[in-house]
């Protein structure tokens, strides 16, 4: 298989029954939209609980974006090989194993006493969710065969994205300590695997040959080299160890390329990337992890060090931009036919653009009313964004391939997280004053936005050949 066309319709009729057993359509949407929920929440669960958990783990201001990157660290560095083993070897079995690791990893970050003991839980936590992610959409891809049932599927799943990121600051806000946030958390992913394993179908598409054990040991290193280099630079990006991880991504990512070149059972296929959807899908990831998730993780710890709002007051304030994601996500299904994915992505920067230059001012003006219409905006704008990735991600390739074509996606969507919290955070504590810092940080997130739009607007199929 060399790209999208080589793959025939019979073969796809194939694909998602040969290698599967009959699914629980419902029963598969509620699980993995539910699983998808909690992973989210643990995601976002210190955006409100950075200040009291960093002064809990003794946490240095410099060393607070680890606290926020560990999760996206895992999540970016095994999305891409979790779609390839999800698709080889069984969703339902990725799936399992995720919900199981994101329970047990969860629960043990409650009892972390250090700033790398909660690091390397959160890193876990995004290890087992990118298990999670990947292998959901490969799940609800062969539950829901016809298109019109994919439409629907994919929406829904995408809306509770928006949801797990509305609900987990709400709830990590409203229990007595952080401690018991994560203990909540990781019970309830438990939970989840045990009803897993009752609920859901399995579901492969193997391809034959030996999995890709090289691509994996030099795809995962390159990400974790490069998301470290990131995260280290807000300290000085000419230090030698900054320097020296940048050099070593760089050289995984090239041998990575090689090895693909080479694999007879790739975990991406290279020749995607001829395809503008493919990298569309891509660049949507990463603009949304550096403009959207990159400011809006930081801007809730700043609100509460500028303008004394507890965790609780805070998680409800910003409920009105997750939450609003989260009901335009649902209806995003409803502009399919109408409104391509592409076009649905580009607004969703372009009014994520409008929000971030309408706070400009609010830090300074210590009044949190003035975040109002910018948080409403943003709303709409994550929205569209939330809603279209996920179906932009399994239209881009192959329907057998749907967990890889979301783990890449993914991926790059987290590595933007990263770099964009990274980034937000250095603009933030380096400006002389929380409100030019946040300001800057700002405007920054708009220009993202704007080079985001352009993006998925700019790429064109080229003509067959």
């Amino acid at each position: 298989m060399t790209g999208l066309r080589s793959l025939t319709a019979p073969a796809v009729a194939r694909a998602g029954t040969a290698h599967g057993t009959a699914a629980r359509p419902r029963a598969t949407l509620a699980l993995t939209s539910a699983a998808t929920t909690v992973t989210l929440m643990t995601y976002t669960a210190p955006m409100v609980t950075l200040p009291d958990t960093a002064k809990a783990l003794h946490t240095s201001v410099s060393a607070q974006a680890w606290l926020l990157n560990g999760t996206p660290l895992g999540l970016a560095a095994l999305l891409l090989v979790a779609g390839s083993l999800a698709d080889d070897h069984g969703r339902r079995r990725v799936f399992l194993a995720g919900t199981l690791a994101l329970g047990l990893t969860t629960a043990l970050g409650a009892f972390t006493t250090t700033t790398w003991q909660f690091t390397l839980a959160r890193i876990a936590q995004g290890a087992a969710g990118a298990a999670i992610l990947a292998s959901s959409l490969g799940l609800i891809v062969h539950a829901f065969p016809s298109p019109r049932g994919r439409l629907h599927a994919t929406g829904v799943w995408g809306a509770f994205v928006s949801g797990g990121i509305a609900v987990g600051p709400l709830v990590a806000g409203a229990l007595p300590t952080w401690r018991v946030a994560y203990g909540v958390l990781g019970a309830a992913a438990l939970l989840l695997a045990a009803f897993g394993t009752r609920a859901l179908a399995e579901s492969r598409a193997p391809r034959g040959g030996r999995p890709d054990v090289l691509g994996a040991l030099t795809f995962g290193p390159a990400l974790v080299a490069l998301i470290a280099a990131l995260t280290l630079g807000r300290d000085g990006w000419l230090r030698a160890p900054v320097g020296v991880l940048f050099a070593a991504a760089a050289l995984l990512l090239a041998a990575f390329v090689a090895v693909e070149a080479r694999s007879g059972a790739p975990m991406i296929d290279l020749g995607l990337l001829r395809h503008a959807r493919f990298l569309a899908s891509s660049a949507g990831g990463l603009f949304t992890g550096l403009a959207v998730i990159g400011m809006f993780s930081f801007l809730p710890a700043l609100l509460q060090q500028t303008m004394g709002l507890t965790p609780l007051a805070t998680a409800w304030l910003f409920l009105l931009w997750s939450g609003l994601s989260f009901a335009v996500a649902l209806q995003v299904k409803h502009l399919a036919g109408r409104v391509p994915a592409r076009a649905q992505l580009g607004l969703g920067f372009a009014l994520h653009t409008v929000a971030v230059v309408s706070m400009l001012g609010a830090i300074g003006s210590g009044s949190w009313t003035r975040l109002l219409p910018g948080l409403i905006v943003g709303g709409l704008g994550s929205g569209l964004l939330n809603g279209a990735l996920p179906l932009l991600a399994v239209e881009s390739v192959p329907r057998d391939r749907a967990a890889m074509g979301s783990g890449a996606q993914q991926t790059f969507r987290y590595i933007g997280s990263c770099a964009g919290v990274a980034l937000t955070i250095a603009l933030a504590t380096s400006a002389g004053s929380p409100a030019r810092g946040a300001n800057l940080a700002l405007v920054v997130s708009a220009v993202l936005a704007v080079a985001g739009a352009v993006s998925v607007l700019a790429l064109r199929e080229r003509p067959a050949e």
